[in-house]
């Protein structure tokens, strides 16, 4: 399904391996590109919010989007202190796509996953989160078919009217792999938007995450027959103890919660 009457751009970030940490194409993004590429083919917009970088892991990333068979990359070229949403917002409002297909959230960075719902704020346009595939698009009533993915495998058939923005899941078509050919004869398009400076992150203090506490074991029951038993059961082990007084009982929960790595 190939339309030369639609317009779609795709939004692709920089992605990061989860055990190695080098930098990748991202695999939402690029299930998104592989959806656009589906849609309109050689007609597909592809746009990357950053900046060009000195580290060729990152320059390698990047291209491996133009491996899967684009012409070009347009590359907006943004500071650090930028606020990424409203310059893509700014950009794509210019542009006036049919569709804006992005990940459900970036591989690093803030990863917040707040990107689609903004430019959708921004531009005033409906959303649609987590889809695995766009089935069919209407013209005459300007609407679209659009397969949302659920959890435990399961599907939604949405309508939904153009022009929208759509965040793609895991659930949709893998992503076809990237030529080292294509990738080198592509061509990445600096582009210099109007800049906005992100005043909220400029108040951010950064640290290093913590380790989360340790849960305590919850017992999972399916069926009143499960709760009742588990409600019922005798405490195995033997190793409790009776205690006295405040301190002693007050001694004893600290020590369970250190036990348990809680504290």
């Amino acid at each position: 399904m190939s339309d030369d009457n639609l317009t779609v751009i795709s939004l692709v970030s920089i992605g990061q391996h989860p055990t190695s940490g080098r930098s990748r194409r991202a695999e939402q993004d690029a299930r998104a590109v592989e959806l656009g590429l589906k849609l309109v083919d050689d007609n597909l917009q592809v746009i990357h919010a950053g900046k060009i970088s000195d580290d060729p892991s990152e320059n390698a990333a990047l291209r491996s989007y133009l491996g899967m068979g684009l012409a070009e990359i347009n590359l907006l070229t943004v500071p650090d202190d930028a606020d990424v949403a409203l310059i893509i917002a700014g950009h794509l409002r210019e542009q006036q796509p049919d569709i804006i297909l992005t990940g459900v959230h970036a591989e690093n960075g803030e990863s917040s996953g707040m990107l689609p719902y903004l430019l959708a704020e921004q531009l005033d346009l409906a959303l649609v989160s987590s889809i695995a595939d766009i089935l069919s698009i209407d013209y005459a009533k300007r609407q679209a078919q659009v397969l949302q993915a659920l959890p435990r495998g399961q599907r939604r058939q949405l309508i939904v009217d153009l022009p929208f923005v759509a965040s793609v899941d895991m659930a949709a078509t893998q992503p076809r792999q990237s030529a080292f050919g294509l990738a080198n004869r592509g061509y990445i398009d600096p582009i210099s938007p109007a800049l906005f400076v992100d005043k909220e992150r400029a108040s951010w203090q950064i640290s290093p995450a913590k380790k989360r506490p340790k849960r305590l074991k919850i017992v999972k029951a399916k069926t009143a027959a499960d709760r009742f038993k588990a409600a019922t059961a005798k405490a195995s082990g033997g190793g409790g103890k009776v205690v006295h007084g405040v301190e002693e009982s007050a001694q004893a929960i600290f020590e369970l919660l250190v036990a348990e790595k809680i504290i």
